[in-house]
């Protein structure tokens, strides 16, 4: 499981396969048309921001399958896409969030709203979100001191994708799954058990 945690609640979750689980470097995979589970209104409508009486709500992932890599300690992770029809390569995606935390059926993060798309060349590289970003600092969801770093953290993993440092110095446009991964996994028991959050 991956979470999401927003205030000691899961604020989405994922179930996906473990490609890689070293002490440097884990890697997901996930499928095309797999559930997951994301934050919604009282009334069922998918929402971004937090607002009272949210809850999740069951969901189907509509875009093409994904190869994700994420570092200890580094808080960002790196996606790799491709297209859900045609199955070609569409670029590199900088998840921008907490560090993985293990936990027993998974690992949770939280993410930090502002994102990166980097070209599937690597040719260029933009900020996604940035109004949603804003938009979380107004209301102090994330605090505006903390924007800064964010921010140095995606121009950091841009640069490392684009000057191709490992592990991105593969052929990973090519990389195909085991067809035996297609089937989705079923989300484990206590999925959504919460553990404590440490001590400040």
């Amino acid at each position: 499981m991956l979470r999401e945690i927003w205030e000691g609640r899961v604020w989405a979750a994922r179930v996906l396969r473990v490609v890689q689980d070293d002490p440097g470097q884990r890697s997901f995979y996930g499928g095309a048309g797999w559930p997951w589970k994301g934050p919604a209104s009282s009334g069922g409508r998918p929402i971004r921001l937090p607002e009272p009486g949210w809850r999740l709500e069951d969901r189907t992932w509509t875009g093409g399958r994904i190869l994700s890599f994420a570092w200890p300690d580094v808080a960002h992770a790196v996606l790799a896409f491709w297209d859900a029809g045609s199955d070609a390569f569409t670029g590199w995606y900088v998840n921008l969030q907490d560090p993985l935390r293990p936990t027993p059926v998974g690992f949770d993060t939280m993410d930090h709203v502002l994102d990166v798309l980097v070209a599937p060349d690597g040719s260029s590289w933009s900020f996604k979100d940035e109004d949603e970003f804003e938009d979380w600092q107004r209301r102090g969801l994330i605090p505006g001191h903390r924007a800064p770093a964010i921010r140095a953290e995606g121009q950091r993993a841009a640069r490392r994708i684009i000057e191709r440092e490992p592990p991105f110095d593969r052929d990973w446009p090519s990389w195909r799954p085991d067809p035996s991964w297609e089937e989705p996994p079923a989300f484990p028991p206590g999925w959504d058990a919460v553990p404590p959050a440490p001590p400040a």
